[in-house]
C-alpha cells in the first residue's frame, strides 16, 4: 500500500503577552498551543544552554539523594521504549539508581555513535529536587499542579493520553511533540490497557516509520495531527485526553511538566467512571448498550437533563448542575453499592 501520509499541521503559537493576559482561558482550552521562550529566564535553562555538564551539575545541586526509576534499552531499540517482539513484555528494563549515576551515564552515552537508551520519566521535583521549582517558577498560576522532571538521551515515547491538562517546558536539548485529538483514538491502533510501558495505553504505530499496510487507519489520524518542536525555554500546552507522541532529539534532553485539573477532587476521577463502565456495560447485548448510550448522552454529555423548566415542586435533583454537596451524596451512594 502506498504511503499517503498527510504532513501534520503546526501547533498554534501564542506570545507570552497573549498567554499572560488570558491565562484563565488558555489553560482551559481544548486546543494545544506553544509559547516560545516562556521559561527562557529560568536558571535551569541558562545552565542547559551553557553545556550538558553544567546543566546536570545544576540539577544535582538540588538532589535529595533518593533513588530514581529509569528505563534502559539496548542500542537496537533506537530510543523507542516499547513492547518486545511478541508483545509479551517490553524491549527495555527498569532500574533503580541515583540521579548522580544517571547523570554520569548520560554524559558517557552522549559520546557514543550508537548509544543505549536511558530515560528517567515523571520524577516529582518536590521529592527528588526540593527547591528547584521555587527558583524556576512557571509564570502562570495553576491549581495545585504536579511538577515533574523528564530526563534522558534520544528517545521516542509512543502516543498516549493523560487525563490532567499538561504544560510541558523544554529545559535542555530538543523535544518534538506530535499530537492527535481525542476523537482519533480509533485510528491509532491502541495496545492493551493492562500491559503498558508506563501506565497508560499506547498506540502501536511507530510514528517515525509507520507501517501503513498493517495500520491503514493511521493515514486518517495524520490528517488531524499537529506538531511542534521545542527548544530550551519553549513550552507546550497539551489539553486533557489529547494523544501525544514525544521525541527527544538531542544527546541529553530534559523537560519539566505541570499536570493539573480544574475538576474538584470531591467529584471523583473520570477514569474511575470509565473503568466502572467497562465492567458494568461492556458485556451487555448491543441493544442494551445502545439504550445506555442514549441515557449517557442525555444525563451526562448534554445539558438537556438539567433543564428543569418543565418540573414542578422540585428544588434539587442529581440530573441538575453538579455541586459539591451532590457529589458527596453520590459518592456515598456509589461506595455503598460497590460494597455489595
Amino acid at each position: 500500500m502506498m504511503n499517503l501520509l498527510s504532513a501534520p499541521q503546526p501547533i498554534a503559537e501564542l506570545s507570552i503577552e497573549q498567554l499572560i493576559a488570558d491565562a484563565a482561558t488558555e489553560t482551559r482550552s481544548t486546543q494545544p498551543w506553544v509559547v516560545r521562550s516562556l521559561v527562557r529566564s529560568w536558571p535551569m535553562v541558562d545552565a542547559a544552554i551553557d553545556s550538558d555538564e553544567v546543566f546536570l551539575q545544576y540539577l544535582l545541586s538540588f538532589y535529595s539523594g533518593h533513588q530514581v526509576s529509569a528505563f534502559l534499552g539496548e542500542p537496537h531499540i533506537d530510543g523507542r521504549f516499547f513492547y518486545n517482539e511478541n508483545q509479551s513484555g517490553f524491549n527495555f528494563i527498569q532500574v533503580q539508581s541515583s540521579l548522580s549515576h544517571i547523570s554520569q551515564q548520560l554524559l558517557e552515552l552522549a559520546g557514543h555513535d550508537d548509544p543505549a537508551s536511558l530515560y528517567v520519566g515523571s520524577t516529582n521535583i518536590d521529592h527528588w529536587l526540593p527547591g528547584l521549582g521555587s527558583v524556576n517558577e512557571l509564570p502562570l498560576s495553576l491549581p495545585s499542579p504536579l511538577t515533574s522532571l523528564w530526563l534522558g538521551n534520544r528517545s521516542s515515547i509512543a502516543p498516549h493520553f493523560d487525563y490532567p491538562a499538561n504544560i510541558a517546558c523544554c529545559v535542555a536539548g530538543r523535544r518534538r511533540f506530535l499530537l492527535f485529538p481525542p476523537d482519533q483514538v480509533n485510528n491509532l491502533y491502541i495496545g492493551p490497557w493492562d500491559l503498558t510501558p508506563a501506565g497508560q495505553p499506547i498506540s502501536l504505530v511507530d510514528t517515525r516509520r509507520p507501517d501503513i499496510e498493517r495500520f491503514p487507519l493511521y493515514q486518517e489520524a495524520m490528517k488531524h495531527a499537529q506538531v511542534a518542536e521545542l527548544e530550551p525555554g519553549d513550552a507546550i500546552y497539551v489539553p486533557s485526553l489529547w494523544w501525544h507522541q514525544v521525541e527527544s532529539l538531542a544527546p541529553i534532553n530534559a523537560l519539566v511538566n505541570y499536570w493539573w485539573t480544574s475538576q474538584p477532587a470531591v467529584y471523583g476521577a473520570p477514569m474511575d467512571a470509565l473503568t466502572h463502565a467497562m465492567m458494568a456495560l461492556k458485556s451487555l447485548p448491543i441493544e442494551q448498550k445502545s439504550a445506555w448510550k442514549a441515557l449517557f448522552d442525555y444525563y451526562v454529555f448534554s445539558e438537556s437533563a438539567g433543564n428543569a423548566s418543565h418540573w414542578q415542586g422540585v428544588s434539587a435533583d442529581r440530573a441538575g448542575p453538579p455541586n459539591e454537596n451532590l457529589a458527596r451524596q453520590l459518592r456515598a451512594e456509589l461506595m455503598n453499592h460497590l460494597k455489595r
